[in-house]
Formats: structure tokens, sequence, C-alpha cells
């Protein structure tokens, strides 16, 4: 016959196989679980960077229409913002006094033409009296400076005629290049003077257009270093062509060049003007717009990083880099100035090889262990690439 066990025995058996249980049963804690993060392999990259500028746009050339004599605006024949050639009549101006002078100084040419010829006939009747001794050669040299003196007042008859005529043209205003009208301050019936301080309206020729903008000291001196030249011209040579984007954001179809760059820095602004013309062949660009000249600069072989990335630390940036362990550990990068879209163009910290923790990191610490998920870098600078 077996013994039996003791009742406190199979009680103590029994506990001992329900806290067993229940310690397998236990799970990790999640202080304890190793993270999953998304990390990537940086490698050196080529792109190109674009830094835009604000710039005002002005037509190559503004002309002020002013008028030339006194007078009140009797037709206008143009409307403004309309297109015009040169030579197309704009103003005429009521101006009677003019048309008056040219009446009067007709009338004095006929005058005068009747003087010299009553003194070339006076010459022609004394010569052959002189010729014969009949009177004395003086009434011949006589005679002769009269028909000079009358040929003198008949040649300033005709130089009043013709700068009477020339007054008479000014009351017909025409353009004097191809454009565009500007605004028309005056209506007919405008009482209009040379000395007034308004002009009558402004031709613009938009057939090409100027974007003015301007370069700080520093950005000037990066500019110089950026596009190498014995001197200006040929660095304006090396200089990519450049884009305009204009009021509503979109670019403009025509490319552009740098033409100008202000040897002088204005000591106001601290800055330098430059100058980049645009062809208009649409003339969609008008004088006095608003737009920003976009100027790109290749780089290559250099390591980029998506901007949530990295961490700003008293004005510093910071990254996490995975090890070989897969330990992390927050390290300071520099960076250039002028990023590239959504990623920052490093320039000291990283180096090709090195893994970044992509994201999801605002909890992780330095020296943590992470368990790496190697994204592909096609995925990650697909932006770069377009």
């Amino acid at each position: 016959m077996k013994a039996k066990l003791p009742l406190t025995y199979f009680f103590i058996y029994l506990t001992t196989i329900l806290i067993s249980c229940g310690e397998a049963g236990k799970k990790p804690a999640s202080g304890d679980q190793i993270q999953t993060y998304p990390v990537i392999a940086v490698e050196p990259q080529s792109t190109t960077l674009e830094n835009d500028y604000p710039a005002t746009l002005e037509g190559i050339q503004n002309v002020d229409i002013r008028p030339k004599v006194d007078g009140f605006i009797s037709q206008i024949y143009v409307d403004e913002g309309s297109t015009v050639k040169k030579g197309q009549l704009l103003f005429s101006i009521n101006a009677p006094q003019y048309e008056q002078l040219v009446r009067t100084a007709s009338a004095s040419i006929s005058s005068a033409e009747a003087d010299v010829n009553v003194a070339q006939l006076q010459v022609n009747k004394t010569k052959p009296l002189v010729d014969k001794d009949i009177i004395s050669k003086y009434d011949l040299d006589a005679a002769q400076l009269t028909l000079q003196s009358r040929k003198a007042a008949l040649a300033q008859a005709r130089a009043g005629l013709a700068n009477a005529r020339v007054n008479l043209s000014y009351t017909k205003i025409t353009s004097p290049v191809d454009g565009v009208i500007g605004s028309i301050p005056f209506k007919t019936g405008s009482l209009v003077s040379p000395t007034g301080a308004e002009s009558l309206t402004t031709v613009s020729n938009i057939s090409k257009v100027y974007a003015y903008f301007s370069l700080n000291e520093k950005q000037l001196l990066a500019f110089s270093k950026t596009y190498k030249g014995a001197n200006l011209a040929t660095q304006m040579k090396n200089i990519p062509a450049v884009s305009l984007v204009l009021a509503d954001g979109t670019t403009y179809s025509e490319r552009g060049r740098i033409e100008s760059i202000n040897g002088l820095i204005n000591t106001k602004t601290g800055s330098a003007s430059l100058r980049a013309t645009f062809t208009n062949p649409f003339r969609i660009l008008r004088s006095g717009a608003s737009a920003s000249v976009r100027i790109p600069q290749q780089i290559n072989n250099v390591i980029l990083i998506p901007q949530k990335s990295t961490i700003d630390i008293q004005g510093k940036k910071f990254v996490y880099l995975a090890g070989k362990d897969s330990t992390v550990k927050n390290t300071e990068i520099k960076i250039m100035e002028m990023p590239k879209g959504n990623f920052y163009v490093v320039t000291n910290g990283l180096k090709a090889g090195d893994r970044v923790v992509l994201e999801g990191f605002q909890s992780l610490k330095d020296r943590a262990k992470i368990k790496a998920d190697v994204k592909k870098n096609d995925s990650v600078y697909t932006a770069i690439k377009k």
C-alpha cells in the first residue's frame, strides 16, 4: 500500500506550479523592448540649388511723352495699355498761333524774293553802264551789296518758315519707339505746356525686360567665388541662365541672362544692383511689375539629409547616427544656409555610408539601442532627382 502525501505538501506543490505558470505567461516590460526606426545610409549627391532674389521689372525703354509747345489737346488717338509703333500719332494739340507763324513766314519769303528780284534788276541795269564808263563803279558795288543784303533777308525768311513749320509739327505728337502706352492723365481739351510737371503719357518698349535685383555684401562675395573668371565680364559669362518667378508663383517660360553687375556697393543699403535681361515675345511682362530672379547653382558630391531628420539644440543641428552595433549617437552637423527644398546640404559632420535615423526619434536617447529598418535612398531622394 502506497504512502499518502500530507495535505500541506500538496498545497505547496500546487502553489509552485501556479507561480511557474504565471511567470511563464508574463510579457517583457515595454521599456525592455528594442524599438525599430527607419534609417538611411547617406551617399554623395549632385543637385542644383536655387536662390530667389526679389526683383523689379522695367522695359528696355521707358519714354516720357511731353509736349514741346503750349496748347489745348484737341484729340487723343490711343488708349491706355494699347500697343503702338514708332511714328504712330498719339496726340494732337490745338495751337493756332503756330499756323499763323507759318503763314507769316511764307509771306515774308514772298516779300524777300521780290526784293531780291528788284536788287538783281538794279545790278543788271548798272553793270553795262559801268562797263561803258557812263557811271562810276561805285554805283555797281552799291547795287551788288544791296543784292547780297536782299538774298540774306530771303535766307532768313526761309529759316523762319522752317522754324515755324517745325513748331507746327510739334502739335502732332507721335511715338518715338515701339511700345505700350501707359496711363494718360490728360483728357481732350486740357491745356498742356512744355514746362508742365506731368507727362502726357509713357511709352514702354517691352520687347525685352530688365529685372533689377540686389545682393548684399556677403552674397556678392559668395557669388564671385562661385563663378570663376579673370574679370567681371568673364564671370558673367560663366553664370548659367536664370529663371523669373512671377507674382503668382509661376515660372516665366523664357530664360534670362545676368548682363550687368554694379561695381559699387550702396553705402545706405549695403548691397549692389544686378540686372538680368529676359525676352518678352508675348508681352506678358510689364514695366513696374514685381517678380523674383532665380539663380541656379550646381553642386556635386555633397551629403543631403531630410530636414525632418535633424534636431535643433541651442541653434545647432544634430542627427542620430546608428552605429554597427545599432547604438545611436547624437552627432552635430554643419549645413549650408541655402537648403534644397526639404533637404539640408551638409558641409561637415557626416560622411558617405553613415546611417542616419530618418524620423520618429522624439523619445530616442543618446547611446540607446535600436533596430534599424534601412530604407532605400531612391525613395527618400526622389524630390532631389526630379
